[in-house]
């Protein structure tokens, strides 16, 4: 992998200077303007903020930012490299740790994780790491050639990456840039996993996935869509007929899980996979130039169960399409609600209505099938459970309803048992997610390596993508010695 020139200490403000500037706000759309659009949201940084903002870094000795950083991101050396003005060397010094810097620097929670660790947060607002990060990858899009990217001598070695999410991706380049032969498997007809079909066009664009999966093809990775592994081809099939010498599977946790409650099955009831993937995959969101046969929402009431980034997506996206009224339902208040505050504060300028402590009991219908409201009961809190959030406790006799057309249920997904259920010895746990070692990605098979979502159940794009980088490297180890497991 091609190291970039470690850049000089360029930033000539002192450091009580630096504390005095504030973090500098990207432009958005107007909320009531593209709560009828899905265009993205956030603009993006312009040369001048991009710098103005890299100049409030402080260039900690020891950057806690790369260590929070799940694939380690070298964020002081870029952001120096920002300042310099060369955004060039910024963009390659991502690329040596994260390959999708056009994605995560729009769907990154950052403030749990390198924003999270920087030390500006202690006394003001932390420096906007992805904000730059998304600023470097898109310059980088507008200006390098990808026709004559470098590569490595090749190895001879052949992986095999099942799924084309953030961890394959990332696996994928990784290995590429290594010198293996890698060729990623996909299920759907467009690469690009939970990317691609989960996180709505107003929040991650379309043309910025398939920019970033032409980047990995000019690297030298293959992909093959409209692939079913389980099914079309088997994990042993593929390492003993096909010659594949690994294998990294990363097919996420698609299965969507329901409440279990009465009238879950009535036309108008969606899970949040099933919505999200209709509008993404299958251009809804593109009405009437793609007719993708959906209820229509104009004017009419749409409710998403939960309180996670997949339902802010899916409400905000109910609501482009025309919905009269948009609810959140969440049985918890909004201090517990897992979604990015940053979401939240965008679907509530575009008039998405939440109502906390409250929880469906049950979906009515007509007489013929279709919704016509849900059943809810309020909730108080009351002790802290597992997750260390505080239990929601259903506050006897405070049932009401709720007009709906439409409700999508977004409180979870769970491990689809098609790869596990066809691979002899590979090992599960008793949800049926599979076992890998958390430090090399390992799992019971000799040369199978497992990593994301259906190692350690829903979790976000970049601790996925950690999974993927951690299994790259156990694979190259792997292929490097000999073969010892």
């Amino acid at each position: 992998m091609t190291q970039s020139p470690k850049p000089p200490l360029l930033n000539v403000l002192p450091l009580k200077e630096r504390m005095k500037l504030p973090r500098q706000h990207m432009l958005e759309q107007p909320a009531l303007e593209r709560a009828t659009n899905f265009t993205e949201v956030n603009l993006g940084y312009s040369e001048e903020l991009a710098r103005q903002e890299a100049a409030r870094c402080l260039e900690c000795a020891k950057p806690k930012c790369t260590i929070d950083c799940p694939v380690g991101v070298k964020v002081k050396e870029f952001v120096q490299l920002i300042v310099a003005g060369d955004f060039m060397g910024a963009a390659a010094k991502i690329r040596e740790d994260n390959v999708l810097p056009a994605i995560t620097g729009r769907v990154c929670p950052q403030e749990d994780h390198c924003e999270g660790g920087c030390l500006m947060g202690k006394k003001v607002q932390p420096l906007g790491i992805g904000y730059l990060e998304r600023f470097v990858a898109d310059y980088e899009q507008r200006h390098l050639d990808i026709s004559n990217l470098p590569k490595a001598p090749p190895t001879g070695k052949k992986v095999a990456i099942v799924g084309s999410g953030p961890s394959g991706l990332t696996a994928a380049g990784d290995l590429v840039q290594r010198g293996h032969q890698v060729h990623v498997f996909e299920a759907l007809h467009t690469p690009g996993g939970v990317l691609v079909y989960g996180i709505p066009e107003f929040r991650l664009p379309k043309q910025i996935i398939r920019e970033q999966i032409d980047y990995m093809r000019a690297m030298g990775v293959v992909f093959e869509t409209d692939v079913v592994v389980g099914r079309t081809v088997t994990i042993d099939e593929l390492m003993e007929e096909e010659g594949y010498d690994a294998v990294f599977i990363g097919t996420g946790a698609g299965l969507p899980q329901f409440m279990g409650i009465p009238g879950e099955h009535f036309n108008g009831v969606y899970s949040a996979n099933e919505f999200l993937t209709r509008i993404n995959l299958m251009h809804a969101y593109e009405f009437p130039k793609y007719d993708e046969p959906m209820v229509d929402f104009r004017g009419k009431n749409v409710a998403v169960v939960g309180g996670g980034n997949t339902a802010l997506d899916a409400i905000r996206s109910a609501l482009r399409l025309g919905a009269g009224k948009a609810f959140i339902l969440y049985r918890r208040s909004e201090a517990e609600m897992p979604a990015r505050k940053e979401e939240v504060e965008h679907a509530k300028q575009e008039g998405i209505e939440f109502q906390v402590l409250a929880a469906p009991l049950e979906f009515l219908d007509d007489g013929k099938g279709w919704l016509t409201a849900a059943r809810c009961q309020k909730m108080a809190l009351g002790e802290p459970d597992a997750s260390g959030r505080r239990r929601p406790v259903p506050i006897e006799g405070s049932e009401y309803e709720i007009p709906l057309a439409v409700a999508v249920i977004a409180i979870g997904t769970s491990a689809n048992p098609i790869v596990q259920s066809t691979t002899p010895g590979l090992n599960t746990n008793k949800r049926n997610y599979i076992e890998a070692d958390p430090t090399t990605q390992r799992t019971s098979r000799k040369g199978v390596f497992a990593g994301g979502d259906i190692v350690t159940g829903s979790a976000t794009v970049i601790l996925a993508m950690g999974a993927g980088r951690r299994a790259a490297k156990s694979i190259h180890e792997y292929l490097s010695t000999s073969g010892d497991w």
